[in-house]
């Protein structure tokens, strides 16, 4: 088998995995899990992904990253799904003082928001806290717990300023 030959059947495998029919069954977020802020709101899908990179903005951190799995499924393979983005945060002083406190704490810069769009087409904004997010990395001691709870207060205004009024 030659490799462009091999390469040509695993596409066609991951495609005839993947074909099946979108059911318009709607799996949306839990009312709770433990770390995690959830929001249902008011606001559609694409209103609260505005008003996020909005709230993101007028609480001075930065968009560093977004992955969307509806415009992904949309531009690859051709099907609507229900709307939802991951959006991440963070910023360059955050992220030295983070490494500073723990290297292995790292791979977790961008902490992320996640927007769903619900079947009634509202939208959920959802988050791990920082403090969550960073709580398995002992190494960081006090320096990365200061840290995350600094960064809880940041998430909470930019969560707030996003799905108020």
């Amino acid at each position: 088998m030659t490799p462009r030959f091999l390469a040509a059947v695993l596409l066609l495998a991951a495609l005839a995995v993947t074909s099946a029919p979108f059911s318009t069954a709607r799996a949306e977020m839990p009312a709770a899990l433990e770390g995690w802020q959830i929001t249902k709101t008011v606001h559609g899908y694409a209103d609260l992904v505005s008003r996020l990179e909005q709230a993101i903005k007028t609480n001075k951190m930065g968009l560093v990253a977004r992955a969307s799995a509806t415009v992904g499924a949309k531009q690859m393979l051709d099907k609507d799904i229900p709307g939802n983005t991951v959006i991440g945060v963070y910023r360059p002083d955050f992220a030295v003082r983070m490494l500073e406190a723990s290297t292995a704490a790292g791979i977790e810069a961008p902490i992320r928001f996640y927007v769903t769009e619900n079947a009634d087409g509202s939208a959920t904004l959802s988050y791990k806290t920082p403090s969550t997010v960073f709580a398995p990395y002992a190494d960081g001691g006090q320096a990365l717990k200061d840290l995350a709870a600094e960064l809880d207060a940041i998430f909470a205004r930019i969560a707030a300023d996003a799905v108020g009024g």
